[in-house]
């Protein structure tokens, strides 16, 4: 399993181990390890791959990065993140596969140093695609960034003396895509190659604590949350997220995931921690207000639950229109909701059961595609 430093595209190949696990097969992970030991569970196999990124770390390109938006970002998201940080794993993936030496190397679509090393050692391989935005045919409103972005992978490629290029997100032999055909609705048949397993949802790292007597079972519950990588610049949506709650006190209590101090006059029916157990969580819960996060939408939709979602960037807008084509749930602006309109939207799914209908159909067509066990099928299917 190969996985960029970033923890929802870490999560589903968890449960995929587990399975293959089961099974008798032997699982190790090529990663970042400081990424990996907060989301694995004891005892994994790993081996670290954390060579920093060359010029300016990850931690200051992650803040730049936060405040852009649209083609700029897409940019920024390829020239400084995607293909910085292929180069930098190349060496330790490689080390990797010679030491593990397996018959199957699974990579993350944003971690193209396990492709590219599959490739050279001519094993066989397959795409965790743990964001599909680009299986819906997304550069066709914006055919000059789907060229360049072609261009970087050529270009990467002939770095390490490829003349054969390939799309190195997406294996020709398998891609695993974490959703349904259902949610997705692609424009048009997937390829065989393309399947889709639905969420795999299992074990995580070590138990977070959570205060779970301040939950009323009088009230209902709704998570809030911009995933791992957004929190620090979610100060005014929280804030706005605070003041609609604020209003909603005598029937739904707000569990915030969201850095200590910042939301200073918080009312007493939100909890706000850094993190939370969310799978368990999940099942506690009514709704969901995010980012749009892939892993979050789909971890939500697993179990039925209806969304309020304000996207940022990336596949976030993708994901978005993914909800709102389903009817399982209600899109709002991240920069320029007002608390009425997030209170109003919150209610929307919380009151009409056409959302929670919508969710719930989402949910079906996921347990229909399997999930771990269907991809762990696959994957036998290379050996």
């Amino acid at each position: 399993m190969v996985v960029p430093p970033l923890t929802g595209h870490i999560l589903p190949t968890v449960a995929v181990a587990e399975a293959l696990t089961a099974r008798g097969h032997q699982v190790a992970w090529a990663g970042n390890s400081a990424y990996l030991a907060g989301v694995l569970p004891p005892g994994c196999t790993v081996y670290p791959v954390d060579a920093e990124f060359p010029g300016e770390p990850l931690s200051s390109r992650l803040v730049r990065w936060r405040g852009l938006r649209a083609a700029t970002a897409f940019r920024f998201f390829w020239e400084d993140f995607l293909i910085p940080l292929a180069h930098s794993m190349v060496p330790g993936i490689r080390a990797a596969v010679d030491e593990f030496a397996p018959d199957v190397v699974l990579a993350d679509q944003q971690a193209l140093a396990g492709a590219l090393v599959a490739r050279e050692r001519k094993l066989p391989w397959a795409t965790s695609a743990t964001t599909t935005a680009e299986l819906t045919g997304q550069y066709e409103t914006m055919p000059k960034l789907g060229i360049w972005a072609q261009e970087q992978l050529t270009e990467l490629q002939a770095d390490y003396g490829v003349n054969d290029p390939v799309d190195l997100r997406f294996s020709d032999q398998l891609v695993l895509a974490f959703s349904s055909v259902e949610l997705l609705n692609p424009p048009s048949p997937p390829g065989a190659h393309i399947t889709f397993v639905g969420p795999a949802l299992g074990g995580r790292g070590a138990p977070l604590a959570f205060d779970w007597e301040w939950l009323d079972p009088h009230r209902r519950h709704v998570l809030v949350s911009l995933g791992t990588v957004n929190q620090d610049s979610g100060d005014r949506f929280f804030a706005v997220a605070a003041e609609a709650f604020a209003a909603l006190a005598g029937s739904v209590q707000g569990i915030f995931v969201m850095p200590p101090g910042t939301v200073v006059d918080r009312p007493p029916n939100v909890l706000a921690a850094p993190r939370v157990p969310q799978l368990e969580l999940l099942a506690q819960l009514h709704a969901v207000v995010f980012h749009g996060g892939h892993n979050t939408m789909c971890e939500a939709l697993a179990h039925g639950l209806p969304l309020v979602v304000a996207p940022i960037r990336d596949d976030q807008p993708a994901n978005a229109s993914q909800i709102t084509d389903a009817h399982a749930g209600v899109r709002v602006k991240f920069g320029r909701v007002s608390a009425e309109e997030l209170r109003e939207a919150i209610l929307a799914v919380l009151d009409d059961p056409s959302y929670a209908a919508g969710a719930a159909r989402i949910r079906a067509s996921f347990e229909a595609a399997g999930g771990a066990q269907a991809a762990a099928d696959r994957l036998e299917g290379l050996l």
